[in-house]
């Protein structure tokens, strides 16, 4: 059995979690829990009423959320030519073709979006065992694989986060850093919702978003009560 810290017996005790929260009374409830000496990320886990397993039913896509994640963006870029100067304009240093492929590949790791121009793709595709499993592939899908990067680097630096269910069904996203006013963790979590519902499957029965859940970096996960899917009305 797994002994609990201090700090996250501390946690249990101040809360019950069989209870469930009103959006408002659940991010109240991440701050005072808060006790950690950085800035904690707002998480929100989505799941939803798919089969995973059926394609059609795959959810994926991006949002602009209008407060951003507070998150540092780092990217590495694909492309070549011209617009690497460009692009390196822009205070970005990962630029660049098959170089970039071996910094990647001998261990280059300071970076969390990469993007890539559709000639790229054949160099990218080989780094797969090494992004993929990050979730870091450049997707068309996505608008990580594009002709008009710059526009793609603004997209992502003005609050673009890209979301995809997991095996089970389940969207996992950030929505902000525990110091946002309530009112922008809950404006970036309304838009995320409204965005979810456009790409509900056209055959699926059943509800479509069964449970929400918010949680903070080192926190634990409350489970928000279904009052909160009226966001996307």
């Amino acid at each position: 059995m797994v002994k609990l810290t201090k700090r996250m017996n501390m946690i249990y005790k101040n809360i019950d979690l069989k209870k469930q929260f009103s959006i408002e009374n659940a991010i109240d409830q991440l701050k005072n829990l808060s006790k950690v000496k950085f800035i904690e990320s707002v998480d929100i886990s989505i799941n939803l009423g798919i089969d995973p397993k059926k394609t059609e039913q795959n959810i994926r896509g991006n949002v602009c959320l209008p407060h951003g994640t507070g998150k540092k963006i780092k990217f590495a870029i694909f492309t070549s030519g011209k617009e690497i100067a460009e692009i390196k304009k822009l205070g970005i240093k990962l630029v660049g073709m098959e170089d970039l492929a071996i910094k990647i590949t001998n261990g280059e790791k300071d970076f969390n979006v990469v993007i890539a121009k559709p000639e790229a793709m054949d160099i990218v595709s080989k780094l797969g065992p090494i992004l993929g499993p990050k979730g870091l592939m450049p997707n068309p899908k996505l608008g990580t694989i594009t002709n008009n990067i710059t526009k793609t680097i603004k997209k992502i630096k003005n609050g673009q986060i890209n979301f995809r269910n997991d095996k089970n069904g389940i969207i996992h996203a950030s929505i902000g850093k525990i110091n946002f006013t309530n009112y922008k963790i809950k404006e970036n979590l309304h838009i995320l919702l409204k965005t979810l519902k456009k790409y509900k499957p056209l055959k699926l029965k059943g509800n479509y978003i069964k449970n929400i859940y918010i949680s903070s970096t080192m926190g634990i996960s409350i489970k928000i009560t279904k009052d909160c899917t009226n966001l996307i009305n």
